[in-house]
């Protein structure tokens, strides 16, 4: 069903390492199709589209968006603007003045909200426009989809990450006895429980894995820490910076407000260095913790070729989708096939996806509520890529005493 006009493109929320892979796919994908005239750039998402901000995408070199997938970050510059009612009519004088008829949103639940509300305002002016959802979220906890674009390459990095967090507590453990691993993850535990495929061989670090998806037991939680210690080996505890207690409020109180973003969402941290304080104070034992901050949602060298692919993949198929009539949705991956590992693309209501929220399932986790099950590590090992780089395992055979 062919609609004649100009496209958008804007990107949402937090950057990842491969939300511009979904940017080139969305690019090359409407080069192809003649019923889409100019291709438009929205500079820091429905930012700039109301200042009029707009870039001319057909104005990039082939040799830049050949570059895009490998550039971690969002190269249009991103945004957390939630839509006031009198930003609707600014949004129709821009789309009608530019004759945007397709309007492609990279992001996560917010933006699906936003995307959701741009395309009612559009029907209820009037004006044939078709409006696709693209997923992007390091946090994985969209609904109706197998998996987020951004979710592989995070993983990737906390794997990483946490093996070599784990080699220098192995190194140090006479001295630094615990280590924390802080993970990013507001309310789904996604990224912590990535930090399983840290290991190699059965006692590898992570140690302990704790999500919000259980209640925090300080108790219990102790328990298993001195256990692990009283193994000789040094503790890897993977934690995430949403854990709650058993009323649903987050571990760590925020008595100095760090403030929201539009959406009410806070900004969270301080849980690592809350746990290397209790097991101090509770068991004696000096503990440390590492926390990775920003820098995992959007680091490069941690990129799963995966996940690129994938990201891609998305990017082109919202602008087939459109290009075929659908609107008011968001391109989902759908796990066809786990030996060989692959994934097709399929659709999701807009708002649906706006409205709910997926946590880290019961079957992923071990009864224990400390780790996560054979289920989990099945799920997500295809989606990091290749295997993590060979390391070095000595004997360490003792040597002959001369005393």
């Amino acid at each position: 069903m062919a609609l004649d006009g100009n496209a958008i493109v804007g990107q949402s929320g937090g950057p990842t390492a491969v939300i511009n892979a979904s940017l080139a796919g969305v690019i090359e994908e409407a080069k192809r199709h003649s019923e889409i005239k100019e291709i438009y750039g929205a500079i820091n998402g429905v930012e700039g589209i109301l200042e009029e901000n707009i870039a001319d995408l057909r104005a990039e070199s082939d040799d830049m968006i050949r570059l895009l997938p490998t550039t971690p970050s969002a190269a249009l510059g991103s945004c957390r603007k939630k839509l006031a009612s009198e930003d609707f009519a600014r949004l129709l004088e821009i789309f009608k003045a530019h004759n945007i008829r397709y309007w492609f949103y990279i992001g996560g639940n917010d933006s699906a909200d936003t995307s959701h509300q741009v395309g009612r305002l559009a029907e209820e002016a009037g004006w044939e426009m078709r409006v696709i959802g693209i997923p992007k979220t390091v946090d994985n906890d969209l609904a109706y989809t197998d998996h987020c674009p951004g979710y592989g390459s995070v993983a990737r990095f906390n794997a990483l990450a946490t093996r070599d967090a784990g080699r220098d507590t192995a190194a140090m453990h006479t001295v630094d006895t615990v280590k924390i691993v802080e993970t990013m993850g507001r309310n789904a535990g996604w990224i912590t429980a990535a930090t399983a495929l840290a290991r190699d061989q059965a006692g590898d670090p992570p140690h302990l894995i704790c999500l919000p998806e259980r209640a925090f037991d300080a108790e219990r939680f102790l328990a298993d820490a001195k256990r692990e210690v009283a193994k000789g080996h040094g503790c890897v505890l993977a934690v995430c910076e949403g854990l709650r207690d058993e009323s649903g409020e987050p571990l760590v109180s925020f008595k100095h407000a760090i403030g929201t973003d539009a959406f009410g969402h806070k900004q969270l941290g301080g849980v690592g260095d809350y746990l290397v304080n209790l097991i101090a104070e509770e068991l004696g034992i000096k503990a440390r913790f590492d926390k990775a901050g920003t820098i995992q949602r959007s680091f490069g060298l941690a990129q799963s070729e995966v996940d690129v692919a994938e990201a891609k993949m998305v990017g082109k198929a919202a602008v087939r989708r459109a290009c075929e009539g659908v609107t008011d949705k968001m391109i989902t991956l759908e796990r066809v096939s786990q030996d060989p590992y692959r994934c097709d693309t399929g659709l999701a209501s807009l708002d649906a996806v706006a409205n709910a929220e997926r946590p880290v399932p019961d079957e992923f986790i071990t009864a224990e509520g400390n780790d996560v099950t054979s289920a989990f590590i099945d799920y997500a090992r295809p989606l990091i890529g290749g295997p993590l780089p060979p390391y070095a395992r000595l004997r360490l055979s003792p040597a002959a005493k001369t005393t």
